[in-house]
């Protein structure tokens, strides 16, 4: 099912330039001012009364509140931000907060909604009640979660409400007052907040403490530290730095977990994040480059919605290439990825010696990863520490996604060489390992002659390479593509790593281990329309295509759109071509800026 496209935001004259440069999830890094060269990023402070000179790449606002009841919020830039001439230091907003009651009060009448402007100031009960959020003509620049302190406090209500707040604004900053700090910065960026203040620092300053990075602490005064405002914002200059360069580098998910540990609301909040993230579609990326590493190192990994994901897609969804049902191979994993080219599966694949039996590595934190997925993202891509111990977490979702595969196919005998108890499966099972090291010449011959004995018990033949390559290409296709019906009688050409897909002699696509995916082609377009093999999105009528894909020309698009998908381009029942995914589907309806590239066009 398409979702219709809300309708285009007014021109941004007087209002706010804004272009997304880096996202991951619900994190952004935002180019405030001209889009080609932005002047100032996020995340970014908020200067309220009282803090000071402070350079304003790292604090593009200032802000001050009346003591009049409601509230007059201002909101003011320290920077020329408005298009189209960035000539005047703009804009300037002006707002009433309106009655702000507390989020436990949620049922009550406040008296005075807050206003609407493009500085939108939300409260938890302003989202319950007030219809005038879902009129579709509001874009608002900034919004504000005026009770953010309060829902802090409240089990669950600050993730949901941050959540329910960036995919109803997609294009809009979001701040949150009086809650942040350089000790949640990553966590807080990584929920999707753009803005920050000082308000704690000023707090612990006044107390003679230092709100460090790795939250406050008392000073050590033998090394001349100060709990001033100059020593407060010299940890949030090292806090954004840390946050800005994780969000480029692909690894806030890794700060953020970190940054958790400083306080255990942050690992409620973060658990919290990662359960409702799960329950969504469109947020996750579905192909990211090669060099983009998935950290798994601390427990909190384990509740990564990529995890959750890729569990329930083996789980429910997964099918092992035809003929390979009879027998399965448990491996163990191996720190380098791909699996295959490590020496230690190199051992394994000697040994194994045929193409035959249905290879799969049994690995934390994904569970389980099918020798021909193990290219993909995150197959290819994760990082953990290897102790040889297994969580109770870990045992569950490897028995899980046993017990699933089993049920979805029909294997007549497991060759376990992974090490891990399957006595509570129903299939007969061959341990190869018997308790000794994986790679041992022994072991090694014990599984080379339970292969061999499951060969000839079951008349097993060997497949042709291009077979294999073939059987590889619709796995992926199955889990990164609606279906692998456009690969019905094709060949596979070339030579490794960059084999090529074709048909009747005509180039389909290419296999690219840079993206972990395929390199479609134009011939291939309307043969994955036909299929129905993409994600589509639906451009005007009238509407000429000339370049990439923003929402002021989209009528409608997939849902479940991933960052780094291919999509399929309609125009009034027709496809016109293919486009790739900058932004996943929650961004879609109004974020300004491209939100996927053109790739071919007919």
């Amino acid at each position: 099912m398409l979702q219709e496209a809300l309708p285009s935001a007014q021109g941004m004259a007087e209002g706010l330039g804004r272009v997304v440069l880096t996202r991951d999830r619900f994190a952004r890094s935002w180019g405030l001012g001209d889009r080609k060269t932005p002047t100032a990023h996020t995340p970014a402070l908020v200067l309220l009364d009282g803090d000071g000179d402070v350079d304003a790449n790292i604090a593009p606002f200032k802000s001050s509140r009346s003591g009049d009841i409601p509230a007059i919020l201002t909101l003011s830039s320290r920077l020329p931000l408005s298009p189209p001439e960035f000539a005047q230091i703009s804009p300037n907003y002006e707002v009433s907060i309106g009655n702000v009651l507390p989020p436990s009060l949620d049922e009550a009448d406040a008296g005075e909604l807050a206003g609407t402007s493009n500085l939108l100031p939300v409260s938890w009960q302003r989202l319950k009640h007030d219809e005038s959020l879902l009129d579709l003509e509001l874009f608002p620049d900034i919004v504000v979660l005026v009770d953010a302190v309060q829902l802090a406090g409240q089990p669950g209500k600050l993730v949901e409400a941050i959540s329910v707040l960036k995919r109803r604004f997609p294009g809009a900053l979001l701040w949150a007052p009086g809650i942040g700090g350089p000790d949640n910065l990553a966590v807080l960026t990584w929920f999707g907040v753009d803005l920050f203040d000082m308000a704690r620092s000023r707090q612990a300053s006044s107390a003679g403490v230092l709100l460090s990075v790795g939250g406050p602490r008392y000073l050590i005064e033998s090394m001349n530290e100060g709990s001033d405002m100059k020593s407060q914002l010299s940890q949030w200059t090292q806090a954004i730095a840390e946050t800005r360069s994780a969000l480029q580098q692909g690894t806030l998910r890794a700060l953020a977990d970190k940054q958790s540990l400083n306080s255990p609301k942050l690992v409620e909040h973060l658990r919290r994040h990662d359960k409702l993230v799960s329950e969504m579609e469109g947020v996750l990326a579905s192909h990211v480059s090669r060099t983009r590493v998935f950290n798994c190192f601390s427990h909190s990994t384990q509740s990564d919605p990529l995890i959750a994901e890729w569990e329930n897609f083996i789980c429910n969804d997964y099918r092992a290439p035809k003929n390979l049902e009879d027998v399965l191979i448990l491996l163990p994993c191996s720190a380098r990825k791909p699996y295959r080219l490590s020496k230690s599966h190199g051992r394994f694949i000697r040994a194994i010696g045929t193409s035959a039996c249905h290879e799969v590595i049994v690995t934390s934190p994904l569970g389980l990863v099918p020798r021909d997925l193990e290219e993909v993202w995150p197959a290819a891509h994760y990082d953990v520490p290897v102790t040889g111990d297994w969580s109770l977490d870990e045992i569950a979702r490897i028995e899980n996604m046993i017990t699933s595969l089993l049920n979805n196919h029909s294997y007549k005998r497991i060759i376990n060489h992974s090490g891990i108890d399957l006595s509570f499966v129903d299939v007969d099972v061959v341990d190869t390992r018997q308790g000794q090291s994986a790679g041992s010449f022994e072991v090694l011959q014990r599984l080379s002659e339970a292969v061999k004995t499951a060969v000839e018990d079951f008349s097993l033949s060997r497949r042709r390479a291009e077979q294999i390559n073939i059987d590889n290409f619709s796995s992926v296709s199955r889990k990164h593509m609606n279906n692998d019906h456009w690969l019905e009688g094709v060949k596979v050409r070339g030579k490794p790593p960059r084999w090529k897909i074709e048909d009747k002699g005509e180039q389909l696509a290419q296999w690219s281990i840079d993206r972990g995916g395929f390199a479609l082609s134009k011939p291939v377009v309307k043969r994955l329309a036909k299929h129905k093999s993409l994600p589509e999105i639906h451009v005007k009528s009238g509407v000429s295509w000339k370049g990439d894909i923003f929402h002021q020309i989209v009528e409608s698009f997939d849902p479940s759109i991933k960052a780094g998908q291919d999509l399929l381009v309609m125009q009034d029942g027709a496809v016109i071509g293919l486009a790739r995914a900058f932004a996943p589907a929650w961004e879609w309806p109004g974020t300004p800026g491209r939100l996927a590239k053109s790739h071919q066009r007919l």
